[in-house]
């Protein structure tokens, strides 16, 4: 990579990221396309860092190859002071892949205008209704969707859903969900071209999730054509489901450094991510879309394999890493991985649960070396810690229920079996009475209250796979038995595979 051309002579500041700053990156570091040339056809809801380093990516590439003008209106349901920034800079920024090798860093320049919700309605709505625009794309988190527990219903009652249900027009509508719909009625009056809303968000059945709130906030509606925006909606208005894979940690101040010290001239919003990405889309889309598999995304009939995959395989075992590794004194996943047993346990446990997933989704041995390559990588400091709380709600989803498909086939589970005793250690009190490796969780009062200051027994198993809703899985006395059997080698530090 070429050094970048000196900013300004004698140490001053350097110039910021923009258009006329262009000229002064070495020709590598520029965008791949040139944003002049791109055209507002796809709006996202979420301009975050996730959406910069993924979809957007994706985007710009699929554009350069294709030489289709697919430009992206990126919208902040919040973050004022991130609209105000990208504006500042003509909606450039960097991307800066943190390769063991060293860092490459790259402005993108797919983002063509960056909105705020509220204070840009009118621009928004008019985006939403324009035929141009034939895709909507979204990164708001599962919280954004403001849905029932347990049904996954819109909630009607969630004070910001039930205020914009009330709103006497759609100018001052501060949810996502009711922006949407609003502007979905509106493209249904304008004519109704066919639109597809894409959600990246990391939630199994993402796209069904937002059908079913978009339709639920206009089924909700005192609009007189509600009934019309609905019967339009069914067959002009598709929700593919979509799985999403890249690690983009949060931007730190060395991380502006570093951009700036990579391109010469000053990036504010700058992102940072892992080489590796993936994107698996349903292909049910209606009217056009991005060719994003000129980049690499897959589209296919079926996402469910490459959930579960991604579920089981990928996140099973970064809760394994994060309760094993713990106990092994380790902080990250790379320290974990540049363990004797670190590799052991990802493949082992890829290996174990292989066998309760679907067909037609990644060779789980190869999905296990690309963990193993992604998971050792020196740069990404991806905290056990961090992984490691919320395990009340994540190990359920990550191994219970390919645990369950294992003990009834049968088959069995060893590696499950440690990561199960790893959590049961884990739950253990620490000096500070919080949980014995500095981890929080939202049942830590029941699970402590389920070990009942009691030693590590059989009995304590039950109790805490009740706490986590297993309690068929707490009748299972081998598995309770395999698990108790482990508990005295981890708390003797030892991590035996």
């Amino acid at each position: 990579m070429s050094a970048p051309t000196p900013s300004v002579p004698g140490g001053a500041a350097p110039p910021s990221l923009g258009r006329a700053a262009l000229g002064r990156l070495a020709p590598e570091l520029r965008p791949a396309v040139d944003p002049r040339e791109l055209r507002p056809r796809i709006v996202h809801f979420g301009l975050g860092a996730f959406h910069r380093a993924h979809q957007a990516v994706y985007t710009e590439r699929a554009s350069a190859r294709s030489g289709e003008p697919w430009g992206i209106v990126a919208v902040a349901p919040r973050s004022a002071t991130t609209v105000a920034a990208m504006r500042a800079q003509d909606c450039l920024y960097s991307v800066t892949e943190r390769r063991p090798e060293g860092p490459a860093t790259r402005v993108v320049g797919s983002v063509t205008e960056a909105l705020a919700m509220r204070r840009d309605a009118a621009r928004v709505d008019e985006l939403l209704a324009s035929p141009e625009v034939s895709t909507v794309t979204l990164t708001i988190t599962e919280k954004g969707h403001h849905r029932r527990p347990g049904t996954g219903e819109l909630d009607t009652s969630a004070p910001e859903i039930a205020a914009d249900l009330a709103a006497p027009d759609t100018g001052g509508l501060t949810t996502v969900v009711g922006r949407i719909a609003a502007g979905l009625a509106a493209r249904m009056r304008a004519g109704g071209a066919p639109v597809t809303l894409v959600s990246c968000d990391n939630m199994a059945a993402n796209g069904a999730a937002l059908a079913t709130v978009v339709r639920g906030f206009v089924a909700a509606s005192s609009w007189p054509q509600r009934r019309a925006v609905l019967d339009w909606m069914a067959g002009s208005v598709a929700f593919p489901a979509t799985v999403v894979d890249r690690i983009v940690p949060a931007t730190a101040e060395r991380d502006r450094r570093a951009a700036e010290a990579a391109l010469g001239v000053r990036d504010s919003v700058p992102v940072v991510g892992e080489p590796y990405r993936s994107w698996v889309l349903e292909d049910s889309f209606t009217g056009p879309r991005p060719p994003w598999e000129l980049d690499g995304a897959l589209f296919v009939a079926d996402v469910v394999p490459y959930q579960l995959t991604k579920l089981r395989l990928l996140n099973g075992a970064h809760s394994a890493l994060a309760h094993l590794g713990a106990v092994a004194g380790c902080v990250t996943v790379a320290d974990a991985l540049s363990t004797d047993w670190g590799e052991r346990l990802v493949r082992g446990l890829c290996a174990e649960v292989g066998p309760t997933l679907p067909a037609g989704g990644p060779d789980p041995a190869s999905y296990a070396g690309d963990l193993v390559e992604r998971f050792r990588n020196p740069s990404m400091r991806h905290l056990l810690q961090q992984i490691g709380s919320d395990s009340s709600l994540k190990i359920p989803e990550r191994w219970f229920d390919a645990l369950r498909a294992l003990r009834s086939a049968p088959a069995s589970t060893p590696v499950l079996e440690l990561a199960l005793a790893a959590w049961v250690h884990a739950t253990r009190p620490g000096p500070d009475g919080g949980q014995l490796y500095g981890t929080t969780d939202p049942a830590a009062d029941a699970l402590s209250a389920g070990r009942q200051d009691a030693p590590d027994t059989e009995d304590t198993v039950r109790r805490l796979l009740r706490v986590v809703g297993a309690a068929d899985l707490a009748e299972d006395a081998a598995l309770v038995g395999a698990v108790t059997a482990r508990l005295p080698a981890l708390r003797a530090g030892r991590i035996e595979i």
